[in-house]
């Protein structure tokens, strides 16, 4: 027992001693490892600096490029447009001029019809027994004048002999007389029944298109009803109305000295569509006077209309030219931006840095625009690229061959 006791306590001395041993000989390892991390955790943030250095010099962005017009400027005509609505140049109701049934339509609604051409029938039957009667009264006042006329012509020499008495031959007179007077008045009857038998057929009063039929056969009408509508569309008449201050300018004098009516000049016609009409007016009139309420004066205009595709009713907006803007400057209108309401052009320097600048556009003129402020003669504006660039940006400014493009 005691040899088993003294024989462990050295084992376990030297078991702590070897801890101790082998702790001491890993600590250089440690601090080795220590020393390589830092060097590590250095070196990579340089080399990170020196690899983002070189991706920025092989990453330069190219310089944009962008195609640069001085503004055009020339004299431009300035226009107005006004709404405008079309109107037959006859509108022509077709009522009838006597009481009937209505037996026969003979026009076909929408198509053209000739003046005189028979669009209804009432029944004549009516009518034409009432003209019979009405030759049956002349025919028997024909024949009592000539009774009269033979008693006159009988006692006449008779009475100057003093074979009658006077006075009857006085009485055969004034019978003749009535009797002249009954035959005139028997005639007016009769012309007149031959009138309400020929209106039993109504017919349009005018050359155009013919409207939708607002009555059905059997249907009893009169003078008060209306059978339907014929208008004259060729020429069409257009309205419009323009306010008291535009009606005085375009009325002014002249340099010379003379009035001057620029609504002499041809007036265009601009349709719901979008579309100009082809063909050109004529300004027909000006209305007598100022609406007070509105303020406005009309106007109608005359267009032709072959094959009379305008109609009545419809909507457009009437463009004529009212002033003449001299020297006005204009650019392509892709150069414009539309900024909330606005307008800006982006303006390239002479250092070829860009500048965006507000400006007052005015009127079209078929693909330029009139530009009235902010910008000068000979600037050179971006018409292409201008959604490539922001202000101060450098760019490499080509020209634009804006005639080349219709422009």
């Amino acid at each position: 027992m005691r040899t088993n006791t003294t024989s462990k306590q050295p084992r376990g001395r030297i078991s702590r001693s070897a801890a101790i041993t082998e702790t001491l000989t890993a600590r250089p390892a440690v601090s080795q490892t220590l020393t390589v991390l830092a060097c590590i955790l250095t070196i990579t943030p340089m080399l990170a600096v020196t690899g983002c250095s070189k991706a920025n010099a092989a990453l330069k962005l190219p310089d944009t490029e962008v195609l640069v017009a001085t503004p055009v400027q020339r004299d431009v005509p300035m226009q107005n447009e006004w709404v405008a609505t079309t109107d037959g140049y006859v509108n022509a109701e077709i009522r009838p001029q006597v009481s009937g049934y209505i037996v026969k339509q003979d026009y076909k609604e929408g198509a053209f019809v000739h003046k005189g051409e028979i669009m209804f029938e009432i029944d004549p039957r009516p009518f034409q027994a009432t003209l019979d009667r009405a030759k049956a009264d002349l025919a028997q006042a024909e024949a009592q004048l000539g009774k009269s006329m033979i008693d006159v012509e009988r006692d006449t020499p008779l009475a100057e002999k003093k074979a009658v008495p006077k006075e009857k031959l006085d009485n055969e007179i004034q019978a003749k007389l009535a009797a002249e007077a009954e035959v005139e008045a028997c005639k007016a009857t009769v012309e007149r029944a031959e009138l309400d038998l020929g209106w039993t057929k109504v017919t349009s009063l005018v050359d155009g298109v013919a409207g939708i039929a607002e009555v059905q056969m059997g249907n009893l009408v009169g003078p008060s009803v209306r059978l339907t509508a014929v208008s004259q569309v060729d020429p069409i008449k257009v309205y419009f109305p323009i306010s008291e201050q535009e009606y005085l300018q375009a009325k002014h004098l002249s340099s010379t000295g003379q009035p001057m009516d620029l609504f002499d000049s041809a007036p265009e016609l601009i349709l719901a569509d979008g579309t100009v009409y082809p063909h050109k007016g004529k300004i027909l009139l000006t209305d007598r006077q100022v609406d007070p309420n509105t303020g406005t004066i009309r106007l109608v205009a005359a267009f032709p209309n072959p094959g009379n595709i305008l109609r009545p009713g419809q909507y457009g907006r009437v463009r004529i030219q009212t002033s003449v803007s001299k020297d006005a400057l204009l650019v392509p209108q892709s150069a414009l931006q539309d900024l909330q309401g606005g307008y800006q052009v982006a303006v390239v320097g002479t250092d070829n840095k860009v500048s965006i600048r507000p400006v007052k556009a005015g009127e079209k003129v078929g693909t330029m625009w009139v530009i009235n402020e902010g910008l000068k003669p000979g600037e050179r504006v971006i018409v292409e690229g201008v959604g490539k660039v922001k202000d101060g940006t450098t760019v490499v400014p080509k020209p634009a061959n804006i005639q080349a493009e219709g422009l």
